[in-house]
């Protein structure tokens, strides 16, 4: 079996080290046909945007606000900023398929002002006149001065391809950076994300992963993601992992109830844990004692492909399960489709065929 160079295995891994992820083989957003990156530039003031929220024409996700980072004293100096008049950088908003406008870039400052025009912020500031006050303190000229702020707003077409939305939201984003996974869950809000969100927080699920996904940039929802579209969906309709992801969250958003797939994806993560217990997801030889990378490509293939039997049937035939695992990893093209270039469509292909061969020969193929 071929080996990785060094250049190949740090190329392969991200800073949670994992592994198979496929995140560099994406294209940069010029690859795209220009024409279709479509950006609207326009001017509203706070009082506009306050009020589009109020009518749901913009969306602020409560959900989304990671904890609402910003702190009192930060939001007071947003605030006295604009009562000096200090221009405001941009916000960058997303159509979605209603013509809704969701907020990317600005959120901590739109909730800001939301926080303050409705009297839930009193000002932190020490050394000013205006600490302690809320909106309802200020004279009538600092209110006025405070909703007639003029906001820049750029907003990203909801004909652009997904891809070339989180490409531009990468480079543009002005706080801290959202993952792509972060940006996924704030454009697609609904049944499909929270499911994303409880089932990362079930006990099979982390001690299947060995709970070290980072949380906060949400790469452990990024896994059942990952589950649920390849679940979901026809594998001949993956062109682009970020376009298979968020067609499976539309999917989901339109679903009455996820209970089939909650129960597929628990049964999928007890098969596996049963089998190879810490060593689940990760490339692994016989009698290996220490734990590989969490790998996610693995991930996609032996995840959805053990969803589809029972766990006595798993238990049954794991030995020879095992054996033909190894086997497939052994094997430098499979190999390779869970290494480098993991998200280009012939390589998804290529271990998802593998894997399907591989489980017949097992199983039989299994039908209940």
């Amino acid at each position: 079996m071929q080996t990785q160079t060094e250049p190949e295995q740090i190329a392969s891994l991200n800073e949670d080290n994992v592994e198979g992820l496929g995140e560099g083989d994406q294209s940069e957003y010029m690859d795209y046909p220009i024409d279709t990156v479509h950006i609207r530039t326009e001017t509203r003031t706070v009082y506009d945007v306050l009020r589009r929220i109020d009518k749901k024409d913009i969306i602020l996700h409560p959900e989304f606000q990671r904890d609402f980072i910003w702190n009192d004293s930060k939001q007071s100096k947003l605030i006295e900023s604009v009562i000096m008049r200090i221009p405001l950088p941009v916000f960058y908003f997303a159509e979605d398929k209603q013509g809704r406008l969701v907020i990317v870039d600005g959120l901590q400052r739109i909730s800001t002002f939301k926080r303050f025009v409705s009297n839930n912020l009193k000002l932190v500031l020490p050394r000013s006149s205006l600490n302690g006050l809320r909106f309802q303190d200020l004279p009538n000229k600092l209110q006025n001065r405070i909703e007639d702020c003029n906001l820049t707003l750029y907003s990203i077409s909801s004909e652009v391809p997904e891809r070339a939305r989180l490409d531009i939201f990468e480079r543009v984003n002005g706080g801290e950076p959202l993952s792509r996974q972060q940006m996924r869950h704030c454009l697609l809000m609904g049944e499909g994300t929270r499911f994303l969100r409880d089932e990362s927080r079930t006990s099979i699920f982390l001690k299947a992963i060995g709970g070290n996904l980072d949380t906060k940039k949400m790469r452990d929802r990024e896994f059942v993601n990952r589950f649920c579209a390849f679940q979901l969906l026809e594998i001949d309709d993956y062109k682009d992992m970020d376009e298979f992801l968020a067609s499976a969250l539309e999917v989901m958003n339109r679903k009455d109830t996820l209970q089939d797939l909650s129960f597929q994806f628990k049964m999928a993560l007890s098969n596996n844990f049963y089998i190879f217990g810490k060593h689940a997801f990760r490339k692994y030889a016989p009698d290996q004692e220490k734990r590989s990378l969490l790998n996610a490509s693995l991930w996609d293939v032996m995840s959805t492909g053990l969803s589809r039997y029972p766990t006595h049937l798993v238990l049954q035939y794991s030995q020879n399960f095992k054996e033909a695992y190894y086997a497939l990893l052994r094997d430098d093209l499979f190999n390779d489709s869970i290494t480098s270039g993991t998200s280009s469509v012939k390589k998804v292909r290529h271990r998802f065929f593998a894997t399907e061969q591989m489980l017949k020969e097992v199983f039989g193929d299994y039908k209940n």
